[in-house]
């Protein structure tokens, strides 16, 4: 089977999140019915990962063919995980926590995950508003490592 990821990247606050979730339908559409197999990893950090996630389950309920997985990547065992286990198992298909990450320290372990998702992705989708934070620092990085960039907060 030939797996296509996806990861995705914004800030923990984004600007006009109605349009940003207009483009990421769109773009959704695009990729779920035009590849064999669809990997969407994605982190729980703030506004974008929310506002991705939720669009990412409707497109699937809308126009999946089962070949999609929406997969959530912890940089480290989280409490908020921990006790709610079930409704996370519910809402994502996978859970994963990043064996790099888990073994860093704390305050660097989202930049440790976010970089091995770039490292597995086919394809980053972020949300991009200004030069700071740490999703502008991932899509730097991304950018150095030649990965295929979407920034939804960009006019088509």
């Amino acid at each position: 089977m030939n797996i296509y990821t996806v990861s995705f990247f914004g800030h923990r606050e984004i600007e006009n999140p109605l349009e940003i979730e207009k483009r990421l339908e769109r773009l959704l559409h695009d990729i779920i019915t035009q590849k064999e197999y669809v990997e969407f990893l994605i982190g729980r950090e703030g506004e974008f990962d929310l506002l991705a996630a939720s669009v990412i389950r409707r497109a699937v309920k809308n126009y999946g063919c089962g070949n999609t997985s929406l997969i959530l990547v912890l940089p480290y065992m989280k409490a908020e995980y921990h006790n709610n286990k079930r409704g996370y198992l519910e809402y994502y298909d996978e859970i994963e926590v990043c064996s790099k990450s888990s073994e860093v320290h704390y305050k660097s372990a989202i930049q440790v995950r976010n970089r091995n998702m770039v490292n597995r992705s086919d394809l980053v989708i972020c949300c991009i508003q200004r030069n700071s934070g740490g999703a502008y620092k991932t899509v730097q990085y991304a950018k150095k490592q030649n990965c295929r960039i979407v920034n939804l907060a960009e006019e088509n």
